[in-house]
């Protein structure tokens, strides 16, 4: 039984017309170590649909980036094992799919931006062998033809002179410009649905905003739902449509970015929240959530966030809060909930 159902329409936000392309349902995922068994993902749902960004957020650990490396069919099997749920990518459960059915997906349907592009690259090879690669193998195209729609790519990822860049090494492009390829090469095969995994990481804070802008103009032309992954409330504050909050493997809240921004209604959104510097606030310390992330291994009964919550009450100790509607478009796994949208 899922804790939440996400896909009601009560939560679709955007007002658009367009189609839904992925519902992620009562996901979970787990790795079998020596050990023990880390619980990394427990009944994640969420959605996305053509033309919509979502923002899925928190910090390092809770479950982000395995939950999109589960949608692409690249987790590590073993220790990772999925032990539940449903990915549906237009009505169809990707999870139930041949190997080969899955990668038929992979590129033309689903396309992953990864947070390391230095890393995600192959050194030896120029970076328009292996934007071409995916049109060599997937679409016939000769070699010179592969290497025009390279070229074509670089442009519109505002690579400047593209024609003499194409023929270029992973190592000879800045930071900026490797993430630039990187979209390049996951925009090759015109996927629906595109997944951007950390984009901005390591980058400085102007090359951060020009990633960001491209990512929003490529997905505005061609109608892609975005899923954007980051732990950085501000990269995603002009970008997103929703935002989805992750902690310990869940989803703790889910609402509209203006909603979210302006009344938070679980208690780590409005840690999160706090924690940005402000300008108003120079000189004055700044505010931290108190506490580490859960061991998966050992996640706290009840809530898993009530060891580090100012509001735990017994009940946060011994139940579960699920993933409720507390206002319109507006969900919260949170007991006490209202309280926090009225800022009490």
């Amino acid at each position: 039984m899922s804790e939440v159902v996400i896909t009601d329409p009560e939560f679709s936000t955007t007002g658009r017309p367009s189609g839904r392309l992925l519902e992620v349902e009562d996901l979970h995922v787990e790795f079998r170590t020596r050990e023990g068994i880390a619980k990394a993902i427990n009944g994640v749902s969420f959605h996305v649909d053509a033309g919509e960004t979502l923002a899925v957020l928190g910090e390092s650990g809770s479950g982000k980036s395995v939950t999109a490396q589960t949608i692409m069919g690249i987790l590590d099997q073993p220790p990772g094992f999925v032990s539940g749920g449903e990915i549906r990518f237009h009505g169809k459960d990707m999870l139930k799919m041949s190997e080969e059915g899955r990668r038929k997906i992979r590129g033309h349907g689903i396309a992953m931006v990864f947070q390391d592009a230095l890393s995600a690259l192959n050194p030896v090879f120029t970076v328009g062998f292996q934007i071409g690669e995916q049109f060599r193998i997937r679409k016939g195209l000769s070699r010179g033809d592969a290497k025009k729609r390279a070229i074509e790519l670089l442009d519109q990822v505002k690579i400047p002179n593209a024609k003499q860049r194409v023929t270029e090494f992973p190592h000879q492009f800045s930071g900026g410009m490797r993430q630039r390829v990187m979209i390049a090469m996951s925009l090759a095969l015109d996927p629906e649905v595109l997944i951007a995994d950390e984009p901005t990481t390591a980058l400085d804070v102007t090359v951060q905003a020009q990633i960001m802008d491209l990512l929003a103009d490529l997905q505005r032309e061609r109608q892609m739902g975005l899923i954007l992954i980051t732990h950085d409330l501000g990269v995603v504050a002009d970008v997103a449509d929703r935002i989805a909050v992750m902690y310990a493997g869940r989803i703790v809240e889910e609402a509209n970015v203006h909603d979210l921004y302006a009344r938070p209604a679980h208690p780590y959104t409005v840690g999160l929240l706090n924690s940005i510097p402000r300008i108003d606030e120079k000189g004055q310390e700044l505010r931290t959530i108190k506490g580490l992330p859960p061991n998966l291994m050992r996640i706290p009964p009840g809530c898993p966030f009530h060891p580090r919550c100012p509001k735990a009450q017994p009940v946060c100790v011994e139940k579960v809060p699920p993933l409720r509607v507390v206002a319109p478009a507006r969900g919260s796994a949170c007991h006490f909930a209202e309280e926090v949208l009225r800022g009490e």
